[in-house]
């Protein structure tokens, strides 16, 4: 059955600029097996695992004079080579070049004529390792059934899942004559979807986007003022720079055991440090009063809900923990970085004060995660991070930052071991950095993805952060 692209879905597809590519992206660095995961084996890994993520043998079939939004129809001449493809470093490829390569193919749009989504397996890497980047578009994955090709791949490890075997038959791809008449008939029956579409095609949707994801009439109000200048809001190019941090998850726990606090809010602590002395090493002027307001979708578990290792926001879930029923609740929330203040405890008092009221207010949307992978689904609380932001305007915020809590139980793909995990998160109009995290294994993986010219220095950033966790973890000394 051909089912046609929800409202927001279909922004994403056709407000997508060369500069701005929608795609969600996910870098994993794997230690293979004794006797290797070469190209044909994830090939054939990822064909036995389709079946999971139906949508990834679907493309978008548009329908003529935009009578109505796409349909997604089943790929006829689907060919998983298109999509799987293999890359190489000159060995020992370091994680410079690796990043280098990530930001070429995270600049690339994907074919529109095809199911929206490419896998690469990158050989090479230094001390035996390799890596498999995945970019799959926004109208793909959208946060709440629609998975993403991350989540149905990894196993517990020891713990394969069992797929059946799926002989796939693609369904008849309607023709233009019945694209068109099933478009006039509901634009008949349903006049209100007609008037969403035209809406839409001019570009007015910032309406329906929000609807989508939840009460953000409720996140406007607390803005009242624009976004403080800054020069993370700047115009972009189509080219990325990206990097990435790894740092030890008992370090935000120690910090939240001696303040009384959540591990989102040293996160967000950690990264107004780094972003301070950022903009103090770019000669940019810093008061104490400066600020930089970042969007940050957090995913909430009320008193009594959800499993008991979740910490007291955003969390990481502990080994064992996870329910196949549970819920989860994301939250959208607007809040000012004070990288004016030069003491990081009082950073961290001003954060936590700020989340801890937003977190009273129970302004909070609910998804039921529909499948549920070794406890966790990253991808889908960044997907739904980043339709969040998209339903703001722009002005309103200098930076996104989503944090999505991971296993803490290691993971595998095909007897290769998940060593590191980073979000690759993408950039929209006027926003020069994102930021995404995740918690793995007992640590937590920063990917930040800037513009290659107005973030030149995003590296520094990375630098800084390990500085402003250090300075937080001497505090607790």
């Amino acid at each position: 059955m051909n089912t046609r692209l929800t409202t927001q879905d279909a922004s994403f597809y056709f407000l997508e600029a060369s500069s701005t590519p929608m795609h969600l992206g996910s870098l994993a660095i794997l230690r293979p097996p004794e006797g290797g995961l070469d190209y044909e084996d994830l090939l054939t890994h990822v064909e036995r695992r389709l079946p999971l993520a139906p949508r990834y043998r679907q493309r978008v079939r548009e329908v003529a004079f935009g009578l109505a939004r796409p349909v997604w129809v089943d790929d006829r001449d689907f060919d998983i080579t298109y999509h799987v493809r293999r890359s190489a470093l000159p060995k020992p490829g370091s994680d410079e070049q690796l990043h280098d390569l990530v930001a070429r193919l995270t600049s690339r749009p994907l074919d529109r004529s095809r199911p929206l989504w490419e896998m690469y397996l990158v050989e090479g890497l230094a001390d035996d390792r390799i890596a498999i980047f995945t970019k799959s578009h926004s109208a793909l994955v959208d946060g709440l059934g629609a998975l993403e090709i991350g989540q149905v791949i990894f196993d517990a490890c020891g713990k394969p899942r069992e797929v059946d075997e799926e002989l796939w038959r693609p369904e008849r791809e309607p023709h233009e004559a019945e694209l068109v008449a099933g478009a006039i008939a509901e634009m008949i029956t349903r006049p209100a979807e007609g008037i969403a579409t035209l809406r839409m095609l001019v570009g007015d949707i910032v309406g329906s986007a929000t609807s989508a994801v939840g009460n953000v009439a409720a996140l406007l109000r607390t803005a009242a003022t624009v976004a403080p200048a800054s020069p993370l809001n700047a115009t972009i190019s189509r080219n990325r720079r990206f990097t990435t941090a790894k740092t030890s998850l008992e370090d935000y726990r120690t910090v939240r055991a001696k303040f009384g606090c959540s591990v989102n809010d040293v996160v967000l602590s950690v990264l107004t440090g780094a972003l301070r002395n950022w903009l103090l090493s770019r000669g940019e002027p810093v008061t104490a009063f400066s600020t930089i307001r970042a969007m940050v979708p957090i995913a909430v578990h009320r008193p009594g809900e959800g499993p008991p290792g979740m910490d007291q926001v955003n969390g990481p879930v502990e080994p064992g923990t996870a329910s196949g029923n549970e819920e989860r609740r994301t939250s959208s929330l607007l809040i000012d970085l004070p990288v004016g203040e030069p003491n990081p405890i009082v950073r961290l008092s001003h954060i936590a004060h700020a989340t801890e009221a937003h977190t009273r207010q129970n302004r909070t949307m609910t998804a039921q995660t529909l499948v549920r992978v070794s406890g966790t689904a990253p991808a889908t609380l960044h997907a739904m991070g980043l339709r969040m932001a998209s339903g703001l305007s722009q002005r309103m915020f200098n930076v996104m930052i989503t944090n999505a809590p991971g296993p803490q139980a290691g993971l595998c793909l095909g007897g290769a071991h998940l060593l590191e995990t980073y979000p690759v998160s993408p950039l929209i109009r006027n926003q020069a950095l994102s930021i995404g995290l995740t918690s793995y294994d007992g640590h937590v993986y920063y990917g930040l993805n800037g513009d290659r010219d107005a973030m030149s220095d995003v590296d520094v950033i990375t630098a800084l952060l390990y500085e402003a966790l250090d300075e937080l973890v001497e505090a607790c000394r």
